[in-house]
């Protein structure tokens, strides 16, 4: 018995140690719940995830599932808006094999390989989606092409965490700090990184204003530490935002840089949540942006901005935009 084609595009090397051997027992547990037809293709770069991805659909294939991290994911998703088919027939899934499976996780989608192939069989038969909005970021004075992604990004300190934890001895390092720390090791890492990076560097290059504008309105020219955008809410980890990621908007929020002393603790608070609680006094803004953010750093220059993970090299500024939407396959 078949439910239709679902092609898996999996890195081969992602999230822990104990993640890697889940590849192997992907079109077994599919069998198992009844689906003939699934087509595994292992990676070993998000690049060849995105070639494969944009390859199934046009090849016919309309379910694609990502097994990898949130990297992974985003380039499956590339490879969907490289394709030229409308997002609206695609439905895509994430399938929790990485690190910082934020997406994943609110998505209601097991760590257990077992009970997360039970989920995607049962919701894929139910057609049980949730829409997401799909946000472009691009660099209008650069020569970097734009990208398509969903879930977080950002400026500042959060535009250096990929730095560390993409760009050096990427699959041992993650997989052993994933290991030891749990999913959300390598990115805790990163974080402590770019934070320790800041602060000695911060003598030297004093503080940076940015210039924000929302949907072609100037509202903000400030010094932050960071500024962070997401689609909606993104779970215990990230829970900035309330509301879905198919809201119709985005948002982004901004830790204003108060001074090294209460630099410490803004870090401390930011990671933990608390400092919702108390914006104003910790440095908290934020913005609902409908369709373009454009962030700028004063006397322009050259900046990176995270692409839920990776970086996109700015020049001058950025711009993000709401370009579209997808389907991604949901437990509810």
């Amino acid at each position: 018995m078949s439910d239709g084609r679902i092609d898996v595009i999996a890195t081969t090397v992602s999230g822990s140690i104990a993640d890697w051997s889940k590849v192997e027992r992907i079109v077994p547990l599919f069998a198992e719940q009844g689906y003939e037809d699934v087509r595994l293709v292992s990676v070993d770069s998000h690049q060849a995830a995105r070639e494969r991805a944009r390859d199934a659909l046009s090849g016919g294939a309309r379910i694609l599932i990502s097994a990898g991290g949130s990297g992974t994911f985003n380039a499956v998703l590339e490879g969907c808006c490289d394709s030229g088919v409308p997002l609206g027939e695609v439905r895509l899934g994430f399938l929790r094999k990485g690190s910082a499976d934020l997406i994943g996780k609110v998505l209601g989608m097991p760590d257990e390989i077992e009970a997360a192939i039970e989920v995607f069989a049962n919701s894929i038969r139910a057609e049980r989606c949730a829409p997401c909005d799909v946000l472009l970021a691009e660099c209008p004075g650069g020569d970097a092409p734009p990208r398509h992604f969903v879930g977080y990004g950002g400026a500042g300190l959060f535009g250096r965490i990929p730095y560390f934890t993409e760009n050096r001895f990427t699959k041992w390092y993650k997989g052993v700090l994933s290991q030891a720390f749990g999913d959300l090791g390598p990115f805790t890492t990163g974080m402590a990184l770019a934070v320790l990076e800041q602060l000695l560097k911060r003598p030297f290059t004093g503080r940076r204003r940015w210039h924000v504008s929302v949907d072609g309105s100037p509202v903000g020219d400030a010094a932050y530490h960071a500024l962070v955008i997401v689609n909606g809410y993104l779970g215990p980890d990230l829970p900035w935002a309330s509301d879905p990621l198919g809201s119709g908007h985005f948002h982004l929020f901004g830790i204003r840089d108060l001074g090294l002393r209460r630099f410490p603790g803004q870090i401390k608070r930011a990671r933990g949540g608390g400092i919702e609680e108390d914006p104003e006094r910790w440095g908290l803004e934020s913005l609902t942006p409908m369709d373009s953010l454009e962030l700028a750093p004063a006397g322009g220059g050259a900046f990176p901005l995270n692409v839920d993970g990776s970086t996109l090299p700015c020049c001058g500024s950025a711009r993000i935009r709401r370009v579209d939407r997808i389907r991604l396959i949901s437990r509810d």
